[in-house]
Formats: C-alpha cells, sequence, structure tokens
C-alpha cells in the first residue's frame, strides 16, 4: 500500500511539475491535463501489474498457475495508444500554421513519466521531469532570442487593394514587380470610373511575410485601403 501511494502522490508532483509551465505561458492543456494524465498513465500501469492474478480461467490454468506467467505490460502498452487522442485535441491549424505540438508532446512525455512512476523508476520519472522542464524553458529561450531571427517563413497570401485616381495596370505592375512569386492577379469590378480594386494571391518568403507584405503594399501611392488575408497552400 505504500509503495502504491508513493507511486501516486510522485506521478501528481511530476505532473504539476510539467503542467505547470503550460499553464504559465496560457497553452490549452495546464496543471490539471497533465496531473491527471501523469495519475491516470500511473494508476492503469499499476493495476497492469498488480491488478490481475497469476493465473486465468480456462484451459491454461494449470500452466499459468505453474510459470506464474503473465503480461504485466498489457494495459500500460494501451497508454501509449490512449494518449494520442489527448494530445490530439490540443493540435489546431489555422492557415498554414499549426499550434500545440509542443502542448501535445507534454502530455505524450506525462504519461511516459506517470507509468515510470507506476513501475517504481522513480529516479527515470524525476530526470524525464527534469530535462523536461529544461527543454521547455531552456530551448524556448534559444528559440527567441536567436533562432527566431534568423527564421525564414513561406506564406501564401491574397492581397486585396483599393486605390483612387490610379489605373489598373499601375497596380498590376507594382504586384508583379514587388511580388516576383505571384499566383493570381485579377480585377474588380468597381462602381467608380477611376478606383480601381485589384485581388492578388502571391508567395512570400521572409522573417514577417504578413507585415512585409503589408509595408510594400502601403508604399504605392494612392492606395486606400489595404486587405491581406492568409490562405492555405
Amino acid at each position: 500500500m505504500i509503495q502504491y501511494a508513493l507511486s501516486l502522490f510522485t506521478s501528481v508532483i511530476l505532473g504539476f511539475a510539467l503542467g505547470l509551465e503550460r499553464e504559465l505561458t496560457n497553452k490549452q492543456a495546464g496543471l490539471r491535463t497533465h496531473i491527471f494524465v501523469c495519475l491516470g498513465s500511473c494508476v492503469f500501469t499499476l493495476l497492469s501489474i498488480h491488478g490481475f492474478p497469476t493465473f486465468a480461467i480456462g484451459d491454461n490454468v494449470i500452466v499459468a498457475q505453474a510459470t506464474g506467467l503473465r503480461d504485466t505490460a498489457r494495459i500500460a502498452a494501451q497508454i501509449v495508444t490512449g494518449i494520442g487522442f489527448i494530445g490530439a485535441g490540443t493540435v489546431m491549424k489555422t492557415g498554414s500554421s499549426v499550434h500545440g505540438l509542443t502542448t501535445a508532446s507534454t502530455l505524450w512525455i506525462a504519461a511516459a513519466i506517470g507509468m515510470a512512476c507506476g513501475t517504481g523508476n522513480f529516479d527515470i520519472a524525476l530526470i524525464g521531469t527534469a530535462l523536461s522542464i529544461i527543454v521547455l524553458i531552456f530551448i524556448k529561450w534559444i528559440e527567441r532570442n536567436f533562432l527566431e531571427k534568423r527564421k525564414i517563413s513561406k506564406k501564401r497570401l491574397k492581397l486585396t487593394l483599393k486605390c483612387e485616381q490610379c489605373s489598373v495596370n499601375e497596380v498590376q505592375n507594382y504586384i508583379m514587380e514587388e511580388f516576383p512569386y505571384l499566383n493570381e492577379i485579377k480585377k474588380v469590378d468597381s462602381d467608380k470610373e477611376h478606383d480601381a480594386k485589384i485581388v492578388a494571391v502571391v508567395r512570400i518568403k521572409d522573417k514577417n511575410p504578413l507585415q512585409t507584405a503589408y509595408r510594400k503594399c502601403e508604399l504605392f501611392n494612392g492606395i486606400t485601403s489595404i486587405a491581406i488575408q492568409e490562405v492555405d497552400e
């Protein structure tokens, strides 16, 4: 009983430690989710090891009783599959951007830590938790201070430009010069005789594609309205 309690309480503490960083950064899965994943994995692992007798009912009773053989990993093995469904719920796709993969990964490692607690491998659980927290905090600092400055993004954008006292050809030529990776461009009919409206789909590769596209459009004299929307590839 003491060993069970130690495993369960340790899983709660380590799940709390892992979920705290996610909670502080306002992610979809925070403290309670990580605690429950870690605790639940520990419970399932304990049940898998200790919850079933060493004999089976049926023709193999004598063999099982004599050898004591049983598959102690049968239930615990399903944790690896089951945690994927919870992790998938934290992943969201917006346009061509995907969010929540890191949180899904922390839920995955929380399940592994819970299983380590359930098997009594507290050294693995503690080291795994410590390394996970270091990765979440230290690697994020490296990404923000070094990698993001060099990161280049490639996005497909839909530009909608309105220009008073401009000709359609002038706006089209400007877009073609400034955005070499042009996929589509068309004129939208306007009620006003000297009011041009152009819709173009372009690909732009830059550190900040949206800001760069807006800045380029803004430089054209006479532009009265700029709308930029990210579209799927």
